[in-house]
């Protein structure tokens, strides 16, 4: 596909977190002017050049202000998480999304690409190579994918002919800069409490952090291109390579030198342990996540990949780091950082 190489001006939501840094670094590459609103300062967006203004997706003023001059909007920022109060969730992805679509209105941006996920079709069961038309649960075990869901339908119904909207769902993201779910994962082995849920051979997408950061630079290209082929549309994006999660999970383990998970634990026990654990968390005001979570366990024991196919038709999204070539590049920065990740662990 022919790209249109026109520098834009371009806005983005927590553009210092793992995936935000990966996007932007793409975009520098095509020589984009940036712009990152996040709550604090990065100092990896200072060595990109890229100008930073603090503040919250709930201060609509603020956010307008940073976002003039904008014509293209990256939302990425949001609240994530097995655990945390539903206001919480709901004031960073629903409200912050709205004064996103509410500023870019005023302010006459053209394009917005929103970072969603795939969780918001997870319907707790296994769900194998399906693809975009998976309507969206009506329960929902969690607050992320909740307030997700009803931020993606309004970026959705946001499409029209002066703002183009597409969202991105990218599954399981992971690779070197992890500040959250391989110090986690490290921890939770470290401390001896890790488990595999049922036979373990259910499968999952999963998403190498350069490949989630290509598949939105390639949007972009698509929508000055021709924004007819993918505005107004959800996409899956992963490796397009299904893994047994407890391949994966040992396999991310191993990059630090950790030993495979062998311990075994029947996933509807592990779904009660996680039904009461959240419920003594609430009624005894307890703020710490609990060790599982209902969702956690539909999480771990069911089967959960989608089809892409309509994301290589409709913008070109190819793999460009393999699992393995990213397994590898994993390794090298978790030996080069291992001491801080280790005081991470252990703080």
């Amino acid at each position: 596909m022919g790209k249109k190489q026109t520098k834009m001006r371009v806005f983005i939501t927590g553009g210092g977190g793992f995936l935000g840094l990966a996007i932007v670094r793409k975009l520098r590459e095509q020589g984009h002017d940036i712009v990152s609103y996040s709550r604090k300062n990065h100092t990896s967006l200072d060595q990109s050049g890229v100008r930073q203004i603090l503040g919250n997706l709930i201060d609509y003023s603020i956010l307008k202000q940073a976002m003039i001059g904008c014509e293209v909007v990256f939302h990425v920022a949001a609240k994530t998480g097995v655990w945390g109060e539903y206001k919480d969730f709901y004031m960073t992805n629903v409200v912050g999304t709205k004064n996103v679509l509410h500023a870019c209105r005023e302010l006459g941006v053209q394009y917005l690409i929103f970072t969603s996920s795939a969780s918001v079709v997870y319907h707790g069961k296994n769900s194998e190579g399906k693809n975009e038309n998976l309507p969206y649960p009506k329960i929902f075990n969690a607050h992320y994918p909740q307030t997700k869901t009803i931020a993606e339908k309004l970026v959705m119904a946001a499409n029209d002919a002066d703002l183009k909207t597409v969202s991105i769902r990218p599954h399981l993201i992971w690779g070197p800069e992890d500040p959250h779910f391989l110090p986690r994962l490290f921890k939770k082995s470290k401390s001896g409490s890790l488990r595999i849920l049922g036979s373990a051979t259910n499968r999952v997408d999963c998403t190498y952090i350069e490949n989630a950061a290509i598949a939105h630079r390639t949007v972009l290209d698509q929508l000055l291109l021709d924004p007819t082929r993918v505005e107004g549309k959800t996409y899956f994006i992963s490796q397009d390579q299904p893994i047994p999660i407890s391949e994966l999970i040992n396999k991310l383990l191993a990059t630090g030198e950790l030993p495979p998970v062998t311990k075994h634990l029947s996933p509807q026990i592990a779904y009660l342990v996680g039904w009461f654990l959240e419920r003594y968390h609430r009624i005894f005001g307890i703020t710490t996540e609990p060790v599982i979570t209902p969702f956690l366990a539909q999480q771990l024991s069911t089967s959960h990949w989608y089809d892409i196919s309509a994301a290589k038709k409709d913008f070109g999204y190819n793999v460009e780091v393999s699992l393995e070539k990213g397994m590898e590049r994993l390794g090298e920065w978790v030996s080069k950082e291992l001491k801080a990740l280790n005081q991470e662990i252990t703080e």
